[in-house]
This record gives structure tokens, C-alpha cells and sequence, in this order.
């Protein structure tokens, strides 16, 4: 392989070298595990229509969510020479074990003792779903006879938040990934960090990918990733540099076969003729944690992976208040809800709206001291930082946070309000309160709380004032 590449480079050979010529064909995939002729053909056949549509790594995915299942039928039924065969009893056994089998393939040895982790075997009884409900849809000959595995069936996973970085480990993290040795570690992390890349976005970059708009500031046209959405994403100060940088040393390579369109394509991030890797990523990112002396909760170093920093990023601009419609679009999100999961986390729109709604609730709650009444007494009613209304039977108080109550003394300022004298006290007492409201709300400066206190102190004047006109009638004199 590597001398396949050298005589690409120096233009011996015309054609791209294969990318893992080594790797084993489906069909040789499928030799390999024991199974009846039948069930081998229609599964082949399954993956090759599904191959025609969907991308190599979910092809990949989707052999590896099959295989399992036919080694758990050639294990435990061997009976079964045909998926037609299957039945209910046969899938629910089949559960059972997919949620506590162990790991299996190229990492069997790494997990001995290890059971697949819940996300490993949702995607396996997704698969094998969806495998059963296509054959039957499409009328093949194997097809069970009814439906055999359901919504029910299909594991649930916890949904977490994003793994955003702490600003100070996010500062320390960052620091140390200057000052990596690594030309290709330091611009990836940096790019992950200042774009919110996925891995797999970022090493899919071409030449062409970073565009000058003038008075708009420098861009990155992000590829096709994994939800096949291909966006712009504005770059900052730093993050153009270090891309600049990488381009002025990358040197000249010829292009290379893209693995999910075939066509031939200058990649940017490439080293003698080859692409890099999420692996150098990786342990750079690990070399800067321990660089920065960050540990874990055991005492070794603090893991941080790649995906961590596009979390961080898309953290960070939620925090700040960037509208999800936007933060949607930078990311590449097809659905609000991918988006939603970053505004849950400790922003600080969440914590003003729970400020506010606690101080609209503060008041709620009354804490006496033993012996002392329930009740404020009225000095301390008139002296409390609360929007205050007197009204005819009592007293109101409002937390500033709630705004003033649009029905404060509704009653005493309408033109249809009448009077009576044996309300004269109540009346009286009532006017020399909100005289001293008027006063409080001007030493404390709220203006319009000052206002309304005088309009209805107007008011009270005005109907002691009729009253006092309707007991003390003027005479008139006939002419």
C-alpha cells in the first residue's frame, strides 16, 4: 500500500490507491459466521439494496447489527433455515440475549467480560426490525407471516446533556493545545474548538473549503457529514490563522478517491499523500490534558475527547444568548430538538427566568417566628420593598419582579363607584395610607407607583368631598 501511494504521488500510477485493500467484502463478511444457505442469501441480498442508498460507514453499521443475529439463531436454533420461519418466541429469546451478550470481531479480546453497551443493542433490534419489516413490505419469500418485533421492543437510552468543557478546563485544555508538538493535532483541535466541527467534518475538508467574504469576515464550508446537511460556519481570528497556517506547510498532494462519492478530491488535511486520522486528534487532545495537569475523579488523567470541544462551542454561544434558529443552522441540526439540549444547560436566560419566578414566588411563602401573628402589621407592611396597594379592606402587596397589578384600586377610580356615609372611616383611613404610599414610592424613586398613589388619593378626596356636600346640602332661596 504504501508503495502503491509513492507511485501515485510522483504520478507513476494514474489511479487513487484503495483505501484498506485488505478489508474483507460483504460477502466474505457473511462466509465467515455459520448460517443456513437461505437466511445468507436474503441477508446478502438486503445489504446490497440497502448499500445503494445509504453510506458506506452505515452499511458498515448495519452488517454489524445482522451478523450478531444470525449467530444467535445458528447458536440457539439451528433448526431455522429460513427467516419465514421465526416467530415471537424466538425474537423475544433474541432480546434477552442481545442486551447482555458480550463484544465481538476485531475488539472481542479488548472487551472480554464486557457486555455491549445499551446504545450497541438498540441499533441491533432497530436493524433486525427493519430488516423484517422491509422483506415483508417488499413481498419477499422470507418473510414471517406477521410482525414479529414492536416499539416495545426497542431498548430506551438515557438522553444526556452535552458534554460541555468547564470555561477553566476549557481554558487549560485550549492552552495546552498551542503548544502541541503535533502540526496536524494543534489546527484540528483548534478548528474542532472554534468551529464546532464533528470529526469526521473536519478531516472531509477541502482546499476550497475556507472562503473570503470580504466585509462578512472569513467562512468555512463545512462538507456533508453526518446528517448530510452541508452549512457555513463563520471562522474567528485565531481559527483562521492556524488554518493558514497548516495550508502554507500542507504542501502539494494529489487529490485523493472521497470514500462516500468516489470522485477524486483535495482533501486539507493530508500528509505524504495520505489522510490523517481521528486517532492523532485523539491522543493529542490527551497529550494537552496532561500537559495542563487536569485529572479524573480516579486520580489519572482527565479524558477529554474531540466531540467535547463542539459541545463546548455550541455551550458557550447558547450561554451567551445566540437564538436557537441560529445556533440550529451553525450546527447543522435537522430538528429543533437537537438544538433544544444546549439551552438546558446553566445558562443565563434559564437562571433570570428562575430569579424571576422566585421572586414571584418569595412572597408566597411566610416564615413566622413563634408568638409573632401571621399577619404584617401595617408599619411593616408600609415600610416593605413591595409594590403596595391599599384598598378598601385591607392591604396588597406585589413583588417588583411581578410588575404592577393592572387591577390596583380599580374600584375607588371608576366613574361608576358610590359611596355611603358609614363607609366615611374606612374611607379616611384608607386616603392617609396611600398618602403615605405616595411618599414611599417617591423616596424610593418609582415614579409611576407615585403617580397612580395620587390619582387614587384624588379620587378618595373626591368622594369624601361628595359626602360631605350630600350631609351639608347648601340652601336656596326662592325668587
Amino acid at each position: 500500500a504504501s508503495l502503491r501511494q509513492l507511485l501515485y504521488e510522483v504520478r507513476v500510477l494514474d489511479a487513487a490507491p484503495r483505501r484498506r485493500p485488505w478489508a474483507r467484502s460483504i460477502e466474505q463478511r457473511f462466509t465467515d459466521v455459520a448460517m443456513a444457505a437461505p437466511i445468507r442469501d436474503t441477508l446478502l441480498r438486503y445489504i446490497q439494496v440497502r448499500a445503494a442508498v445509504l453510506r458506506p460507514k452505515s452499511v458498515e453499521s448495519l452488517i454489524n447489527d445482522l451478523l450478531p443475529f444470525v449467530e444467535y439463531l445458528s447458536a440457539h436454533h439451528p433448526q431455522l433455515t429460513s427467516l419465514g420461519e421465526l416467530d415471537r418466541a424466538c425474537i423475544e429469546n433474541y432480546l434477552a440475549w442481545n442486551r447482555t451478550r458480550g463484544w465481538r470481531g476485531q475488539r472481542a479480546a479488548a472487551g472480554a467480560g464486557r457486555t455491549v453497551s445499551a446504545a450497541v443493542a438498540q441499533s441491533a433490534v432497530l436493524s433486525l426490525r427493519n430488516l423484517l419489516d422491509d422483506i415483508t413490505a417488499w413481498g419477499w419469500e422470507q418473510a414471517p407471516p406477521r410482525r414479529l418485533v414492536f416499539a416495545a421492543d426497542v431498548p430506551k437510552l438515557d438522553q444526556p446533556l452535552p458534554r460541555a468543557l468547564a470555561p477553566d478546563i476549557d481554558m487549560a485544555v485550549m492552552n495546552a493545545v498551542a503548544c502541541l508538538n503535533d502540526s496536524f493535532a494543534r489546527t484540528g483541535l483548534t478548528v474542532l474548538r472554534g468551529a464546532g466541527l464533528r470529526v469526521g467534518e473536519l478531516l472531509d475538508l477541502e482546499l476550497g473549503s475556507i472562503i473570503d467574504y470580504g466585509a462578512a469576515g472569513t467562512w468555512l464550508k463545512v462538507p456533508p457529514g453526518k446528517l448530510a446537511t452541508e452549512r457555513m460556519v463563520p471562522l474567528s481570528a485565531a481559527t483562521t490563522a492556524a488554518l493558514d497556517e497548516w495550508v502554507t506547510h500542507r504542501g502539494v498532494h494529489r487529490p485523493l478517491t472521497h470514500p462516500r462519492t468516489g470522485v477524486l478530491t483535495d482533501f486539507l488535511f493530508t500528509h505524504h499523500g495520505r489522510r490523517l486520522g481521528y486517532a492523532r486528534l485523539r491522543n493529542g487532545l490527551l497529550a494537552a490534558a496532561q500537559s495542563a495537569g487536569l485529572r479524573g475523579p480516579d486520580g489519572g488523567i482527565l479524558v477529554v475527547t474531540p466531540h467535547q470541544l463542539r459541545h463546548t462551542w455550541a455551550t458557550e454561544l447558547a450561554n451567551a444568548g445566540m437564538s436557537m434558529q441560529a445556533l440550529m443552522a451553525l450546527l447543522g441540526h435537522v430538528t429543533p430538538q437537537m438544538t433544544i439540549r444546549y439551552a438546558t444547560l446553566a445558562s443565563p436566560t434559564l437562571r433570570a427566568a428562575y430569579d424571576d419566578a422566585m421572586g414571584k414566588m418569595r412572597r408566597q411563602f411566610t416564615l413566622t417566628p413563634v408568638g409573632r401573628p401571621i399577619l404584617p402589621d401595617k408599619v411593616s407592611w408600609l415600610h416593605s420593598e413591595m409594590l403596595k396597594t391599599r384598598v378598601g379592606h385591607g392591604y396588597c402587596a406585589r413583588h417588583p419582579a411581578a410588575g404592577p397589578c393592572p387591577y390596583a384600586n380599580i374600584c375607588e377610580t371608576c366613574d361608576n363607584y358610590i359611596t355611603a356615609p358609614e363607609f366615611r372611616g374606612a374611607l379616611t383611613n384608607q386616603l392617609a395610607d396611600v398618602q403615605a404610599l405616595k411618599v414611599d414610592a417617591d423616596n424610593r424613586g418609582w415614579a409611576d407607583e407615585a403617580a397612580r398613589h395620587d390619582r387614587v388619593a384624588h379620587a378618595l378626596t373626591d368622594h369624601l368631598q361628595r359626602l360631605d356636600r350630600s350631609a351639608h346640602p347648601r340652601s336656596t332661596k326662592l325668587t
